[in-house]
């Protein structure tokens, strides 16, 4: 099979126009295919603050009421959204910007919790993986806001890990997809205040001591738990590491944090 990165940036990077020409600038020259997926919450809850939105998190995923979903598809959407692909583009890659609305890419459902109300938030229920491949064969690279859909009308709020765990799911099969989450630490690290202590490795038995212990926390939780869930679903490696490392992908000098069902 083909290989495919799926890379998912985040954190810091986002919305610092050095740090991201520089991620922009590894990415395209990357010679094998991928699909980017990007966050952009920071951005998000600042203009949250601006316009008098108050920020609700819970394990690290957003509270999404009618005003804050207005909020995140501009800013996701819009704002993130086309500043990477008009990036890419003037570096010469094609790339095309869209939602999970886009091309019916993305269906979710709203989410129900017995004891907390998440609002306008999604929880992925399948990805059009031949549509998606069909873009890649026909020259764009797809660089996906999280953001999904009911197939009702409503756009809803969906983790952009998530989103890039389910796409390399719904890809492992017609791709050897390696899923890659970006952002600006060198990794997990087991304290972090310390860039020095990031764990190399990660299986399900040590993530359930890590987290136990409070080393993996808010955040990197629900990205730990796409990690594996990909895993489980056959995307063939799965690795966090800083953004910088993007142009290493493919080669054994790539560090990280590798993810492991065992």
């Amino acid at each position: 099979m083909k290989p495919l990165f799926v890379i998912k940036i985040g954190g810091n990077v986002i919305d610092n126009d050095h740090e991201l020409g520089r991620f922009l600038d590894n990415l395209a020259a990357l010679h094998k295919p991928w699909i980017l997926v990007h966050g952009g919450g920071k951005l998000a809850t600042d203009l949250s603050v601006r316009l008098g939105i108050e920020t609700q998190m819970i394990d690290g995923r957003r509270i999404t009421d009618k005003a804050t979903l207005d909020v995140v598809t501009m800013v996701y959407g819009g704002l993130v959204n086309k500043r990477i692909v008009a990036g890419l583009q003037s570096r010469g890659i094609n790339a095309i910007g869209l939602t999970g609305a886009d091309g019916d890419l993305i269906r979710a459902r709203k989410r129900e919790h017995p004891t907390t109300d998440y609002g306008f938030v999604g929880d992925v229920e399948r990805v059009h993986d031949e549509r998606l491949g069909g873009l890649l064969q026909s020259g764009f690279l797809p660089v996906l806001a999280p953001l999904t859909h009911d197939g009702k009308g409503n756009i809803l709020n969906t983790n952009a890990d998530t989103i890039a765990s389910e796409t390399a799911s719904a890809l492992a099969s017609f791709y050897h997809v390696q899923l890659v989450y970006c952002f600006e630490k060198q990794g997990v690290l087991r304290d972090i205040d310390d860039e020095a202590s990031v764990i190399s490795r990660i299986t399900s038995a040590t993530y359930t001591e890590l987290r136990a212990s409070g080393a993996i926390a808010k955040g990197m939780i629900p990205k730990m738990d796409n990690a594996f869930t990909a895993l489980r679903r056959g995307v063939s490696s799965v690795i966090i590491t800083h953004a910088d490392s993007v142009r290493h992908l493919g080669q054994q000098s790539l560090l990280g944090t590798t993810i492991a069902l065992e």
